[in-house]
């Protein structure tokens, strides 16, 4: 059995015992298990298992049988299998690396994001590569916006849970009306969006002041972790003022305005960002 054909299939992934099987069936068939053996030297002991790899991996085909025979596959056949495969694995690891490669760059970097129509076309490219969860904040002109790319994460079977400032409903996601509404936005001057997707990149932003609108999109664990947790406290809130709102009321005022005023660094309680 020529040492240069045995070598070559090694190299296309044959162990030894498979290369030499391979070739006696090449040169002869079918075969039983037995005759193989006989004719390639494999060891009888070893020769069955040998004859399921190969069969397993597709290079020879089995008759069955009381007896079952063995032919091999075409060696042409064999070739453009393991070009397939190989050009199948290049383009996997092509693809793999560059992920690989940017996502270890997107990390390290907090990327700037203006105006407001950019925003959220990044917003909607978050929820279209969001694979487990997504946790939005949004008022109700940006829903409706993302409204449809959010019905399609749900039907590949992305959880949605929506932290929502104003008239919002929905029959695929999980809906949080924030207890202040729209009328929020007299407070803060403004619309902002925060999404969270699969708790590994986040996108936050003020998305009211059109071209001047300004967001950060970033993997950055520093900055997603936060992010998120701050999200999943709002809807510890809701949930506790949804269950006991009258009795946090009476303690800290309607939408708990005293809470807001303690915290503020400004006079007028109002929260003075968009400047």
């Amino acid at each position: 059995m020529s040492e240069t054909l045995l070598k070559t299939l090694t190299k296309l992934h044959f162990t030894e015992y498979e290369a030499k099987a391979y070739l006696a069936l090449l040169e002869e068939s079918p075969l039983t298990g037995y005759a193989v053996a006989k004719k390639s030297g494999v060891p009888r002991s070893r020769i069955y298992e040998t004859l399921d790899h190969l069969a397993g991996r597709g290079d020879i085909l089995v008759s069955p049988g009381t007896t079952p025979q063995y032919t091999p596959i075409p060696a042409k056949e064999l070739i453009k299998n393991r070009r397939r495969e190989a050009n199948d694995h290049f383009k996997l690891a092509e693809k793999s690396l560059a992920e690989f490669e940017q996502s270890s760059h997107d990390r390290d970097n907090i990327w700037n994001i203006t105006g407001r129509n950019e925003i959220i076309d990044k917003v909607k490219n978050c929820i279209a590569t969001a694979q487990t969860r997504i946790l939005l904040e949004v008022m109700e002109e940006e829903y409706e916006e993302v409204e449809e790319e959010l019905r399609q994460a749900t039907l590949r079977g992305v959880n949605v849970t929506i932290i929502a400032y104003g008239d919002i409903s929905s029959d695929f996601a999980h809906v949080h009306l924030h207890y202040m509404g729209s009328a929020i936005k007299e407070e803060y001057g403004g619309n902002w969006i925060v999404i969270s997707a699969d708790d590994v990149e986040v996108v936050a932003g003020i998305v009211s002041l059109g071209t001047d609108s300004r967001a950060a999109w970033t993997r950055h664990v520093g900055l997603v972790m936060p992010i998120t947790e701050v999200m999943i406290h709002d809807l510890y809130l809701m949930e506790i003022m949804k269950e006991h709102r009258d009795e946090l009321e009476k303690t800290f005022g309607k939408n708990l305005v005293n809470l807001r005023r303690k915290f503020s660094i400004h006079p007028d309680f109002k929260k003075h960002y968009l400047k």
